[in-house]
């Protein structure tokens, strides 16, 4: 039996991605392979913990906990700007220690990093192992990522005047020009975490291929140019490589689960607007009421995941409010009682493959989205941090998959916006009006129906998915 190392970034979003492609792996080789994956935990736990302790034991899947001790990762946290990068470093020598381990009755056949991970190249190159780049995001922030390195690196151009700039570039994977607004800040700026960031992605070159979780029919354009590119090497789109499973990764207890299922088996379908912006997505007091405002004004009804931002100067998960009115306008929980209701945690992918739910206001996550593509429920595009704006652009502009709230907006961890103005009501109405129409005229609606049944067939046998995950398990299997 020969193993496969994964190594995700310990992040919710690319450790549930990362782990259930490494389960697609196993599915299709019954017999060659076996996964370990290496768990780094972060100093704050972003509900990983509680994802892994959910997981049910499979055979040839297993998980090892390779942690610093708190003390050790929590020094890391002094520096910000290098923090995620000498964290991931830190756990190079436990992970030499567990491939030198596993070698005394089995062998490592490659390495599966996730994209933040490259340094642990070093090592799979210390044991003579091949090594493979796992892309959680979309085929065209790869290519962003690849022409904005070979800028800096290359042509040593200074990508910070792009910053705060409305300039339109032009980008190989990209059909249009791309507003430069929407490229994630830390591509454009001069800070060392910058630099560290497209030393990782200049390793990519480094690797014996890049599994991007996206699929042929989804981002054709952009797959092809990076395949026309002699600057990367092979590149394997595996997607929609998301948890389907209704349980999901969600902190509700079966009972809130079970309330939210109700009121949605009472309505009826592709009635509903589901508002919900990811484990870290939350805002502040006046744009809760402005968004509150819409929902009453259009009258759409809705299903809205509302929770309080951490505390200022503190990165954390945001938190359930003990009394939503504090924020609320005042009688708005009164007037709205017959066609809304809000949650603290939602179980995402229950909600979204219910037939009720008719519209999706999202920050623009990639697992988001394709779970929302899967599902064929339409997008408002609400981006908030790392690299949601763009992929705003992508759904809105590109593929013609979403209507736009905001392709621009901005906010930190904290859900303190970056910016001057608040999105106004009336803005949110409007695109909620334009979302939940049902008639076929409606071609944003129209074109989510037909990439539903495309993502399904992509990962279905012979799909275009399914032979490049084919392809890939013969390419690690040669190369052992």
């Amino acid at each position: 039996m020969k193993e496969l190392i994964f190594i995700p970034l310990a992040g919710i979003g690319h450790l549930v991605s990362a782990i259930e492609f490494a389960k697609q792996i196993l599915n299709r080789d019954e017999k060659n392979l076996s996964i370990s994956v290496l768990i780094m935990k972060l100093p704050l736990d972003f509900g990983v913990q509680n994802f892994i302790q959910s997981l049910t034991s499979q055979p040839r899947l297993k998980f090892i906990d390779i942690s610093l001790d708190e003390q050790t990762s929590s020094r890391f946290l002094n520096n910000h700007e290098t923090f995620l990068y000498d964290f991931i470093d830190g756990h190079k020598s436990y992970v030499r220690e567990y491939v030198q381990n596993i070698s005394k009755t089995s062998s490592c056949s490659a390495f599966i990093l996730d994209m933040f991970c490259t340094s642990m190249i070093d090592i799979a190159n210390e044991f003579n192992v091949p090594s493979y780049i796992y892309f959680a995001s979309n085929a065209a922030f790869l290519g962003l990522c690849l022409h904005f390195e070979t800028l800096r690196n290359e042509q040593n151009l200074d990508t910070s005047k792009y910053l705060n700039s409305n300039e339109a570039l032009s980008i190989p994977t990209f059909k249009n020009l791309c507003p430069a607004n929407v490229v994630p800040e830390h591509l454009l700026d001069s800070r060392l975490a910058s630099t560290l960031f497209f030393d990782g992605i200049r390793r990519f070159k480094d690797t014996k291929g890049i599994i991007i979780n996206t699929f042929f029919e989804l981002e054709s354009f952009s797959l092809q140019a990076l395949s026309d590119s002699k600057m990367v090497p092979k590149i394997y789109p595996v997607g929609p490589v998301v948890s389907f499973e209704k349980s999901g990764h969600c902190r509700n207890n079966s009972t809130e689960t079970e309330s939210i299922i109700k009121w949605l088996d009472e309505q009826q379908d592709s009635s509903v607007v589901f508002l919900c912006f990811g484990s870290m997505g939350s805002f502040e007091a006046e744009q809760i009421r402005e968004i509150a405002t819409a929902l009453e004004h259009c009258g759409h009804r809705f299903l809205w995941s509302l929770r309080r931002s951490p505390p200022k100067g503190k990165t954390d998960i945001p938190s359930s409010y003990n009394n939503y009115e504090e924020v609320l306008p005042q009688g708005f929980l009164e007037r709205t009682k017959e066609i809304g209701k809000i949650i603290g945690w939602a179980p995402q992918v229950a909600i979204l493959s219910h037939p009720s739910i008719g519209g999706f206001v999202s920050h623009c996550g990639w697992n988001s989205i394709l779970e929302s593509v899967h599902f064929g429920v339409p997008i408002a595009t609400w981006p908030l941090y790392a690299e949601q704006q763009m992929n705003a652009f992508l759904m809105v502009k590109e593929l013609g998959l979403a209507e736009e709230i905001k392709m621009d907006y901005v906010a930190d961890f904290e859900g303190k916006n970056n910016q001057v103005d608040v999105v106004s009501a009336e803005e949110i109405e409007g695109c909620l009006l334009r979302l939940v129409v049902k008639s076929e005229e409606n071609e944003v609606r129209k074109k989510v129906k037909e990439m539903k049944e495309k993502s399904r067939v992509a990962i279905e046998e012979c799909g275009s998915s399914y032979n490049s995950i084919g392809l890939l398990i013969k390419d690690v299997i040669t190369n052992i």
